[in-house]
């Protein structure tokens, strides 16, 4: 049984990660500071893998502490290296906020891959690498334009590392582009809490449909597509963190074709903003309240993916839809309100 280290275990997209790794016979580690993330979903992926789930509340800035939890577990077969600061919004008021936290940390656990000899390396990226593209579906061999916002310059600076780290060492490593990852675990035991005012459309959607919020903003209705409103690819969160299951099943089967590999993972379906609001609220039964406000910085037009190097490299199916993504989103927003899962604190952050 491999073991893999995933840094942002307790993330979002992490957590979901994790149970999909420990299904398919991996042990896992997490490495999480929990600034951005709960116990919340520690707790749901214990509940979820009737195993215990290990993390360690590491800021990974801090190249003694990261190395202390290499030197602990020295028979890592891989790394996951999720942990990033990801809201393009925040990263445009806070830039060197993001540039600090998102580079530094990487550097430190590549330092340790290194020094550990850890084979496989599996790094989260974004479709915003491609900034705002002239061309689409996107494909992994699509133009790397300017970045958008600094939230994506980390990202194409992180792939960018990672790409001549491998170069130089005995480390196989894959960049794994998503695009808008969304919606909860079909259990409905874990799912995305955002800290704060959500950055990203379904939890805006859903905090608003159950009242959290009064009410949710669009962001431009003036862009040149089909009703006004930006495109974006939406993909189940499950999806995604199946996807890198796979990326460290090719790796450890010595698959790869070269030392640093990518692939998008995408639909390849573009979705407008008020197609998604229409869509939940076909789903849900509930009419949402939201109002169409001005453009924001960092935002492109339109992006959506070819998927077809993952699907066919990989073998990665995708298995939700846009219903199901809405679904599993309105029932994971009902069970934390249902459960009481938020902390006094984070209620306090998000009123």
């Amino acid at each position: 049984m491999s073991k893999i280290l995933v840094t942002g275990g307790c993330g979002y997209i992490g957590a979901h990660t994790v149970v999909d790794l420990v299904e398919n016979g991996f042990e896992v580690v997490s490495v999480d500071d929990l600034s951005r993330s709960t116990t919340v979903l520690i707790e749901g992926v214990q509940r979820i893998t009737g195993k215990p789930f290990k993390n360690y509340k590491v800021d990974l800035k801090n190249f003694d502490d990261t190395r202390a939890v290499f030197q602990e577990n020295a028979d890592i077969a891989g790394v996951i290296h999720f942990a990033a600061y990801k809201a393009v919004g925040e990263s445009v008021e806070q830039p060197l906020e993001y540039y600090e936290n998102n580079l530094e940390s990487l550097i430190n656990v590549l330092k340790c891959v290194r020094e550990f000899n850890i084979p496989n390396f599996v790094f989260s990226s974004s479709c915003t690498v491609y900034g705002s593209p002239d061309v689409m579906p996107v494909t992994e061999d699509s133009p790397i334009k300017e970045a958008e916002s600094p939230y994506g310059a980390t990202k194409q600076m992180g792939e960018k590392i990672v790409k001549d780290f491998s170069d130089v060492v005995n480390t196989n490593a894959i960049l794994l582009r998503y695009f808008n990852p969304v919606g909860a675990h079909p259990s409905i035991q874990i799912g995305e809490i955002p800290l704060g005012k959500p950055q990203n459309l379904v939890p805006a959607i859903t905090q608003t449909a159950i009242g959290k919020l009064p009410k949710m903003t669009v962001y431009g209705n003036d862009y040149d597509t089909r009703d006004g409103s930006c495109i974006r690819d939406f993909i189940h969160v499950s999806d995604i963190a199946h996807a890198h299951t796979l990326a460290l099943q090719y790796l450890l089967a010595n698959k790869n074709q070269s030392k640093c590999e990518v692939f998008n993972l995408g639909t390849g379906n573009g979705v407008t903003v008020l197609e998604a609001i229409k869509a939940f609220e076909a789903v849900s039964g509930e009419k949402l309240n939201y109002v169409i406000g001005a453009r924001r910085p960092g935002d492109i037009v339109a992006i959506y993916a070819n998927n077809k190097h993952a699907v066919e490299t990989l073998h990665w199916n995708i298995k939700y839809d846009l219903n199901e993504m809405m679904r599993t989103a309105w029932e994971w927003e009902q069970k934390i309100q249902r459960d009481g899962l938020l902390t006094t604190e984070q209620k306090s952050i998000l009123n």
